[in-house]
């Protein structure tokens, strides 16, 4: 309960006037969003202009200061640093920079999730199994994992089929 409102379509009843003075908070939002957008535009696409080598340090720059100010260490620009040359040794082998950026984002709350899990279980790592739906999502996600593994094995193993009829 925030101020004492009680949510729920009684709300429209009870206070007409903070709903409806909330519902046009964001209309007079949204027209506002419009505007500063539609103005300032111009300006950031002007900034594609800029060359490589001006803009990178002010990203970078930009980028220490708001790892530095999270918890006013110097730790978190070092890992700032550190998943920057990462990113780059990903972008360089080509490797995709989407799932490493997924799994930070997402990591620490499946790690949570798992570890409730576990606590739930006592440990027992066949709650994964446990529901139909459950294990449909984990046989195919496991499924999912080793695809490429699957697939490199049976383009080894086609060649050689195909060899092998040829001959005869």
């Amino acid at each position: 309960l925030i101020w004492g409102l009680q949510p729920g379509p009684m709300l429209f009843i009870e206070q007409p006037d903070f709903v409806w003075g909330l519902i046009a908070s964001m209309y007079l939002g949204n027209i506002a969003g419009v505007l500063v957008v539609l103005t300032t535009v111009p300006a950031f696409a002007a900034i594609l202009r800029v060359p490589f080598g001006i803009i990178a340090p002010v990203i970078v720059s930009i980028c220490a200061i708001g790892a530095f100010t999270v918890h006013n260490a110097l730790l978190d620009m070092s890992f700032m640093l550190a998943f920057g040359v990462i990113g780059y040794a990903f972008k360089k082998l080509g490797y995709p920079l989407a799932p490493l950026v997924l799994a930070l984002v997402l990591g620490d709350m499946a790690e949570s999730n798992f570890r409730n899990a576990m606590v739930l279980s006592d440990g027992s790592l066949s709650i994964f199994w446990s529901n139909g739906l459950v294990g449909t999502i984990c046989g195919v996600s496991i499924f999912m994992l080793f695809w490429p593994l699957i697939s490199a094995g049976l383009q080894y193993l086609r060649p050689r089929r195909l060899d092998a009829a040829a001959a005869e």
